[in-house]
């Protein structure tokens, strides 16, 4: 897979320039909005993740490809994508209007955790289908940001960052309301969410971060420091999944990624993802697909 993006490199791409401010020692923002492509002008968007994080609106049937999903948008939607998950967008040509904002994680230090939020977490929806009237409650906030950015306030990064959190609760309160039951904050939620967060830290698989250390339910409860069967008994009590059902899901999700976007071969890719033998991998993912995974690639 190709290596992550820096914010420099995606103005060099984008824009043949780099902004003076880009190591501002308040983080880095900017707005933009999207110009006409023509058809055939387009240049290919490879699949990477990128150091910062986007949220784009678009009217328009593009299709955007992230981690292992593909989303076929029909007419407009808003799209949030973040250093962890690596993204594409394809048919760029047949937008036919859009604004996006990027940032980095410094621009939020001591403003909050952005990846508390579903839409930046790698589990969590990352595009949202919209409606006209949704469309049109949307641009204001981004013409919002185009005032403030250009404007001489001296807070005018605070009221950036509010406009930020506005499309972030945007899109997720559109999704159902079930998602948002409260839950007692005891101590299996909090094993819980150390475990998902020790799965998560596992990934993506690069040439940074070549190959994972836990793989089992043993494994991540050493980590933890807690008996196995606690830790298992924690996950199915607020997931309603086994650890081992959660581990498989990530390794295959993973295993999908890197045999549709890097050049490993499938034994490299095994080895990575911590299968001692080729063969242990070859079944695994015939199990949980029904497909080999060198099938699967060239699919």
């Amino acid at each position: 897979m190709e290596k992550i993006e820096s914010l420099e490199e995606f103005y060099k791409r984008k824009f043949d320039w780099i902004p003076d401010n880009i190591k501002n020692e308040i983080g880095h923002f900017n707005v933009f909005e999207h110009e006409p492509i023509e058809v055939g002008k387009t240049k290919p968007l490879p699949y990477k993740r990128r150091d910062f994080f986007k949220i784009m609106l678009v009217v328009g049937n593009i299709d955007m490809s992230y981690a292992d999903r593909v989303v076929a948008v029909k007419k407009q939607a808003i799209f949030f994508s973040n250093p962890q998950i690596p993204y594409k967008c394809e048919n760029l040509e047949r937008i036919e209007e859009g604004f996006f904002c990027i940032f980095n994680q410094h621009f939020f230090h001591r403003f909050g955790d952005l990846n508390q939020y579903s839409v930046f977490q790698p589990t969590g929806n990352h595009v949202f289908e919209l409606s006209d009237e949704q469309v049109e409650q949307i641009k204001p906030i981004y013409k919002k940001m185009f005032d403030e950015i250009n404007s001489d306030y001296v807070h005018k990064y605070d009221v950036l960052r509010n406009l930020v959190f506005e499309l972030i609760h945007f899109a997720i309160k559109m999704q159902p309301a079930a998602s948002f039951e409260k839950q007692q904050i005891n101590a299996s939620q909090r094993i819980s969410t150390m475990f998902l967060e020790l799965v998560e830290r596992q990934f993506p698989i690069d040439e940074n971060h070549p190959s994972i250390s836990l793989r089992s339910a043993s494994d991540f409860a050493n980590q933890l420091n807690v008996h196995v069967n606690h830790l298992n008994r924690a996950v199915k009590e607020i997931t309603k999944k086994t650890t081992t059902q959660i581990i498989a899901e990530r390794l295959l999700q993973e295993a999908k990624i890197m045999l549709k976007h890097s050049n490993w071969n499938v034994a490299e890719i095994a080895y990575a993802l911590g299968f001692t033998e080729v063969t242990h991998f070859n079944n695994f993912f015939k199990k949980h697909t029904a497909l080999s995974p060198s099938k699967f690639r060239n699919g």
